[in-house]
């Protein structure tokens, strides 16, 4: 963390003990900006809420004020009950390929990733829905037990994406940034300490979508507001403008500066254009340079002289200029030569910039023209090409998300995409890795949203956009394994040789589900003793328990007790061959691990064992244990003992 200080000094600093209070305000704005003002003061009522929000009422003092936000920021830091299951029928290559489709509301993956994924995304790009007037917004009323969702997962009246959002409405901006908001709060907690976040928008809500960011990531953390030309030729028939372009709103986690830990923007390549601008007209060791000019308009008085050319003509800075040197530094640059006069030596000078000197790289402007990086024509011959269906009137092309990647990841990171639609982001990563071999790897949410009945994408069977995000990544993987396939024929054939080919390429496809575990809804009876309503919450719960046991799916089981324990969706599972009375399973993330047994009983034996081996940690079903079994198992491993 920074510990830098503003240029306005207290006077009585040198004399006084460190400042501890504007130390850890400090370290609290940059864990949670969202708690402070914009002019960077603590907002007392925020922190209350942070603490204890069931007993805070109170008027939103925030100078970015609208209906419904202080719901909007309880809503994102709420818990969810739901949980994820694997889906192996439509997962590709799922044990060489740590890539994640998720199928769900992305509001409550969120939250379910949120402790697992914690500080490990380097970027996040969306494209959420646009507030045009014609679109729907996400509506946050979706509850755990809304059958309409969990039965048939259509997305009707009843589930997520109800509200007409129509500019006559009073709540038309509200819906829309109420829905921002919390995923953008929750969102910010799975960036890295160096990671960054890219937002397409148009100009409907570019303005309050940068307010609400400078809320969530600290307006010292905005990066660029990029204007990306989505068209390829102009509607004559607009109104007033053609509109030819839409904003990628760019904010880092924590900007680096001064050598703290923060974001740093990739460089660009630099094309061969570029480079062919430099060459070796004199055989200079030092190899091809270009010419560039020797003075510049800052005049200095001190740096205008005449120069002797070595042909004999005195030449001196055009007017109101000056050369761009001392003349005591302009002999050095002779002698070092670095100044050109010209193949004749009688040129004015020119000061040599060698191509091994310059930066290796390009930096981006914020003017991204179609053609470097596509528009909503590509984007919809893409899908057409992959799935034989245009699916979406207005995706993004491969192009651009490749771009935002190049510039915000290494290639060994992690993207997410929770707007992921037609899954442009994870064909971007796929096509990356096979150009340049890298291990970059990427997390897609998708709402199992209903496409329009009139489109060609329902037409042709993609009654859900999230079928056509999963089948177009599909699609991207097996286009790359024939390409193989054709350059090594014997490829399937060699199944090692098949296993490096395959590595990364692929993903698991996990869905949105109820919690395994079931609810408690008891309520007591009042016409009951105390007594008699505690005997009969006991047998509820006995009962719930009674019906986890016989009714679970172990898999379905272990992934929630995983994810509630903060594993990452890419464990593997090893069977424990030395125990004999009892089912255990090893679960790793590569960083985590821990034994987990769902056995409805724990034998004696097992429990023995876990009393002197106290190295690894147990999960257990609570319901599997005696009281003398759960109490051995404490006393003897501690923390390292968990029952469910």
């Amino acid at each position: 963390m920074s510990n830098d200080k503003p240029n306005t000094k207290n006077p009585m600093e040198n004399v006084q003990s460190h400042d501890w209070n504007s130390e850890r305000l400090e370290q609290l704005k940059q864990l949670m900006p969202d708690l402070f003002t914009n002019d960077g003061k603590l907002n007392i009522g925020e922190l209350k809420k942070l603490v204890d929000p069931q007993n805070v009422n109170e008027i939103e003092r925030y100078e970015f004020r609208w209906f419904g936000k202080s719901n909007a920021k309880r809503d994102a830091f709420t818990p969810t009950d739901a949980t994820l299951v694997y889906d192996e029928a439509r997962s590709v290559n799922p044990a060489t390929s740590e890539n994640l489709i998720i199928e769900g509301e992305n509001l409550a993956v969120l939250k379910l990733l949120s402790n697992s994924y914690r500080e490990q995304v380097k970027c996040i790009y969306i494209d959420p829905p646009y507030n045009t007037g014609k679109d729907f917004v996400y509506s946050d009323r979706w509850k755990q037990d809304k059958a309409e969702y969990w039965e048939d997962a259509e997305i009707t009246e009843n589930g997520y994406k109800i509200d007409s959002n129509v500019d006559t409405d009073g709540r038309f901006h509200s819906n829309w940034l109420n829905m921002m908001y919390s995923r953008l709060l929750i969102a910010r907690q799975l960036l890295k300490e160096d990671g960054v976040i890219f937002i397409s928008i148009d100009d409907n809500e570019v303005h309050h979508l940068r307010k609400l960011c400078d809320e969530v990531f600290g307006e010292g953390n905005f990066v660029a507001n990029i204007i990306w030309q989505k068209k390829y030729s102009p509607q004559n028939d607009a109104k007033y403008f053609s509109e030819m372009h839409d904003h990628i709103i760019c904010y880092a986690k924590n900007k680096k500066t001064n050598g703290d830990v923060g974001w740093e923007i990739n460089l660009l390549n630099r094309t061969k254009e570029q480079n062919d601008r430099y060459t070796n007209r004199d055989n200079d060791p030092r190899g091809n340079w270009k010419a560039v000019d020797f003075s510049v308009k800052t005049y200095n008085v001190a740096y205008d002289y005449p120069i002797e050319t070595p042909s004999g003509r005195i030449v001196n800075p055009p007017a109101s200029r000056c050369w761009v040197s001392s003349e005591d530094k302009f002999r050095e640059l002779v002698k070092e030569n670095r100044i050109w006069f010209g193949n004749d030596g009688s040129n004015v000078p020119s000061l040599k910039k060698f191509l091994s000197e310059v930066k290796q790289g390009v930096t981006p402007s914020t003017l991204w023209l179609r053609s470097a990086v596509g528009d909503n024509q590509e984007a919809t011959k893409e899908i057409k090409d992959l799935l034989q269906s245009p699916s979406f009137d207005t995706p993004k092309p491969v192009r651009l998300l490749s771009q935002i990647s190049k510039l915000s990841m290494d290639e060994n990171d992690i993207i997410l995409d929770f707007f992921a639609g037609s899954g442009t982001t994870g064909q971007a990563i796929t096509e990356l890795n096979k150009e340049g071999g890298g291990n970059r790897k990427y997390i897609l949410v998708q709402l199992p949203e209903q496409t329009d009945e009139k489109s060609e994408a329902y037409k042709v069977g993609y009654k859900k956009i999230s079928n056509v995000t999963i089948e177009r990544n599909k699609r991207v993987v097996e286009k790359i394994i024939k390409e193989k396939n054709e350059a090594i024929p014997d490829l399937v054939s060699k199944q090692e040789s098949k296993q490096e080919q395959l590595k990364g390429l692929g993903f698991k496809v996990f869905k949105l589900q109820k919690s395994n575990f079931p609810r408690v809804e008891f309520a007591p009876d009042p016409e009951k003793t105390e007594a008699e309503n505690i005997e009969l919450i006991k047998q509820y719960i006995n009962d719930k328990e009674a019906q986890l046991v016989s009714l679970f799916n172990k898999e379905e089981l272990i992934t929630e007790i995983l994810i509630k324990n903060s594993f990452k969706l890419n464990y593997t599972l090893t069977m424990q061959e030395e125990f004999k009375k009892n089912e255990i399973l090893l679960a790793t993330d590569g960083d985590k691990e821990t034994l987990i047994c769902l056995d409805v009983i724990i034998a004696n034996e097992t429990v023995e064992y876990f009393k002197t081996n106290t190295v690894q940690k147990l999960i257990v079903l609570e319901r599997a244990l005696d009281t003398t079994k759960k109490w051995n198992l404490k006393h003897a491993m501690g923390d390292k003992f968990n029952a469910f």
